[in-house]
């Protein structure tokens, strides 16, 4: 009688694995009156480094700017290992772009805003982010057939 073996999701690693921060402007960046505009990029990837064992990074980009002039740049990428057995195959892409990005994501928020307020500026705090709903519309965009220009 063999007795399958029950699901495992483990967190064996949480770490910074790159951390930038820029200032092209400084110090006319701190004479300015005006509200910089702050745009956010974030992405995230998964690894397998060994059997049921995969590193996921996720990498977010803010950038401020006040009209042509950056008033800063930060890069953080958040790694975590996360150790994923005894899964259907099928699920395992699931697991590795929304469980593993969630729980990197309020380490990275924290990141970014301890950075942003050491360089000199008001913190920037990230809103929530839905890696569920990010999976399945990237998934139903790579579904979708793509358009061909007629000629």
């Amino acid at each position: 009688m063999s007795e399958q073996q029950q699901p495992v999701f483990s967190i064996e690693k949480i770490y910074v694995k790159d951390l930038s921060l820029e200032l092209p402007n400084a110090p006319q960046c701190f004479l300015e009156r005006e509200s910089a505009q702050i745009a956010v990029q974030m992405g995230s990837s998964g690894t397998a480094v060994g059997e049921g064992t995969f590193e996921v990074v996720l990498t977010v980009t803010i950038t401020a700017t006040i009209g042509d002039k950056t008033q800063f740049l930060v890069e953080v990428s958040q790694a975590g290992i996360f150790l994923i057995q005894n899964v259907p195959e099928q699920e395992i892409e699931p697991i590795v772009a929304i469980a593993c990005p969630n729980i990197l994501f309020p380490y990275a928020r924290e990141a970014v805003s301890d950075c942003v307020t050491r360089a000199g500026f008001p913190p920037v705090l990230l809103a929530p982010v839905n890696f569920e709903a990010v999976y399945r519309q990237r998934a139903e965009a790579e579904q979708r057939p793509h358009d061909v220009p007629i000629q």
